[in-house]
């Protein structure tokens, strides 16, 4: 094994974690906003609806 196997270049690793945070970033922000939708298609339904689902109103603020 070579160096250059067990050793990756310093602008590589730099690289790498800029990017693992970049998706990191993009992650959440699409969590947060698929939790968003879904607490406001929640909120449109009526109680009724809700109690179909097994929620209330105050199961939707804890999503």
């Amino acid at each position: 094994m070579t160096t250059a196997n067990i050793y990756a270049p310093l602008g590589a690793v730099t690289v790498l974690r800029v990017v693992d945070a970049l998706i990191s970033v993009k992650n959440t922000v699409v969590e947060w906003n698929e939790t968003r939708e879904t607490r406001k298609a929640l909120s449109q339904l009526t109680d009724a609806q809700l109690e179909d689902i097994g929620l209330d109103r105050s199961d939707i603020a804890k999503l």
